[in-house]
């Protein structure tokens, strides 16, 4: 039963669930409601509690309106409300993965106490019953996700994903997730999700027999089965976690690639000139840049007591087996064909090797370190850098580089905010990558 009614706008009761605002929907809403009115009138159960329209209510509420059009429908219960509020979310607003996620799962939770989950080949439901005048109340039919999915514009596939992707993903991994880019890309957080399935199935397993322990009152058992549950779990986690990192470091390897190809065009174009002699110290802000054999106690004296991750590049000269003790990864680049050799031949411990593009890259480390769970495809050494320092450091760390190459490494620190200990036995080589961070930064290198 629905009836058209004015509502005091004061008088309207909104649920603490309901997703936040955005003024920018809000603000495009009074000015259709400046200039048309209020075509669409929002929606309420019996007392008061809004269904939906929030951010039609919202601008009616901006404008100084004290009354507001109001759709009045009597709904069984509580449930029956919240259904519809969810469906009306689902349709009219544009959500990402995990808002729709949570809303999808809710709403098969209310249906399954009602005893109502459609199935297969369902169409709708209508739920009826009788007030407390014994009246007939007619509740408006239960939508399943095949109409949902139609009336939002969006696959039955994608709402099934997305629940996945909520009923998957460890928690603590879901709120580091929450506001990133990643949360804004369903292919990404999928992959997160099925990380850790063993784990997972393993853990939801061990979840029923704590169960059945606290049932039977055996305080040892349930002792020994909630830890279990633990250790699954937290595996379950630090493999999401693996997979996390390694997709957060391929986004960015692949959004910053033209950005630091143009970048890169500009500081060139602005490139002065630098005397810069072997031997030569030199500060640029909390980085350190060494003019000499990188190879040498001269280097090694300057480089902090534990770097989180080495970038070098294979030279035929190679005699930096000593930064697997300064730096907890080394990760060696080179063309193919060299890098199998290098592996053979050098005292560093071996974990495993990946190509990215025509590029080769030895991981050693004196820890153990998983691999990442996911094909990398990022094609220049700028890109290749973003990625290492995405995956094996975090800002405020310090990054190690005994070659200076094109500044890359320098540069890319500088943006990530990590410390760069860097050197090269090669004066125009040091001038040129001093120069490109003066240039990225404004600020004025200090010889020391």
């Amino acid at each position: 039963m629905t009836k058209l009614a004015s509502v005091p706008i004061n008088k309207i009761r909104i649920n603490n669930n309901r997703r936040p605002i955005k003024q920018e929907k809000v603000d495009e809403l009074m000015e259709s409601i400046r200039a048309n009115g209020l075509l669409n009138p929002i929606t309420l159960d019996d007392n008061w509690n809004l269904v939906a329209g929030h951010h039609r209510l919202k601008a009616c509420e901006q404008l100084g309106l004290k009354e507001i059009e109001c759709h009045i429908i009597v709904y069984q219960d509580s449930d029956r409300a919240r259904l519809a509020e969810i469906d009306e979310n689902l349709i009219r607003n544009e959500l990402r993965p995990l808002e729709r996620g949570r809303l999808w799962l809710e709403r098969e939770e209310i249906l399954l106490r009602l005893g109502l989950l459609a199935k297969v080949g369902d169409n709708q439901y209508t739920l009826t019953g009788r007030n407390i005048t014994g009246s007939e109340i007619i509740s408006p039919p239960i939508k399943t996700a095949k109409d949902l999915a139609k009336e939002s514009g969006l696959s039955e596939r994608t709402y099934q994903y997305d629940k996945q992707i909520i009923r998957n993903i460890h928690p603590d991994i879901l709120q580091i997730i929450e506001n990133t880019p990643i949360a804004q890309r369903q292919t990404a957080l999928l992959n997160i999700a099925r990380a850790g399935s063993k784990e997972r199935i393993q853990a939801e397993q061990a979840e029923k027999a704590l169960a059945l322990a606290k049932a039977s009152s055996n305080r040892e058992k349930q002792r020994r089965q909630a830890e279990i549950v633990l250790n699954y779990r937290t595996r379950q986690k630090q493999a999401q976690l693996s997979v996390l990192k390694s997709t957060e470091a391929l986004i960015e390897a692949k959004s910053s690639r033209s950005r630091t190809q143009n970048q890169q065009k500009k500081l060139y174009g602005r490139l002065s000139k630098l005397e810069v002699n072997l031997g030569d110290r030199w500060k640029l802000g909390e980085n350190l840049v060494y003019c000499g054999d990188t190879s040498s106690d001269n280097f090694q004296d300057l480089l902090p007591k534990e770097a989180a991750l080495t970038i070098a590049t294979l030279s035929s000269t190679w005699k930096h087996d000593y930064l697997v003790e300064e730096s907890r990864i080394v990760a060696v680049l080179r063309k193919e064909g060299y890098i199998y050799d290098f592996c053979r031949s050098n005292k560093m411990p071996f974990q495993y090797e990946l190509a990215i593009g025509n590029i080769y890259i030895g991981i050693f480390s004196r820890q153990n370190i998983s691999k990442p769970p996911m094909p990398v495809n990022v094609e220049n050494v700028e890109g290749i850098v973003n990625y290492l320092l995405h995956l094996y450091s975090s800002p405020n760390d310090c990054a190690i580089a005994p070659f200076m190459g094109e500044g890359e490494i320098l540069a890319i620190c500088q943006r990530l905010k990590r410390i760069c200990f860097i050197g090269d036995d090669n004066p125009q080589r040091v001038s040129r990558g001093i120069i490109r961070w003066q240039n990225m930064t404004d600020k004025q290198a200090q010889k020391i």
